[in-house]
């Protein structure tokens, strides 16, 4: 394997997020397709992780992996859910890594969020919110987001994201 360059998430900190609990949150603006992580993986064996891991916390944390299960490392596992996403996440395989980019433009204290996909096995704190919002009359932007366009998180393979994340900085 190749050395990996670090980035440097000084404008990032892991704050209280209210009810999604803690969480990553931007203090400066982040372009969209900006990649602002790259974390190793800490592979757990199926056999391992069927007989042992998903009866732990770490299960709240992994992520579906060629033979088992990966544990992200650094801010990987800090990232809430949330329907409308602004981070995308693409699986390097070969290098045991996971590359974090922004799907759109953020706005400094917005937190960044990843999809967890559709089955999610907590209660979804944006339901609760959206339900709150409405009994408050606030009917929110009505944009849609682009997490299937660019993002691993429904099981997608890392080329196609690279790739099109690549078609997308050559039209620009």
């Amino acid at each position: 394997m190749d050395s990996i360059r670090l980035f440097d998430q000084s404008a990032l900190t892991i704050q209280d997020c209210g009810s999604k609990g803690r969480g990553v949150v931007t203090s400066v603006h982040i372009p969209a397709r900006t990649t602002i992580d790259l974390c190793p993986i800490l592979l757990f064996p199926t056999e391992e992780y069927t007989l042992h891991g998903q009866f732990t916390q770490l299960d709240h944390y992994t992520y579906r992996w060629l033979g088992g299960m990966a544990l992200a490392l650094g801010l990987g596992s800090m990232f809430n859910h949330s329907k409308e996403p602004n981070v995308g996440f693409q699986r390097d395989f070969e290098n045991k890594m996971i590359r974090y980019s922004t799907l759109r433009d953020v706005a400094p204290g917005e937190e960044l969020c990843i999809s967890y996909g559709p089955n999610l096995w907590f209660p979804d704190m944006e339901d609760e919110d959206d339900a709150a919002s409405k009994d408050s009359g606030y009917q929110g932007s009505g944009s849609r987001s682009p997490r299937s366009e660019f993002s691993d998180s429904e099981d997608e393979t890392g080329d196609r994201f690279l790739s099109r994340l690549q078609i997308d900085n050559d039209e620009e």
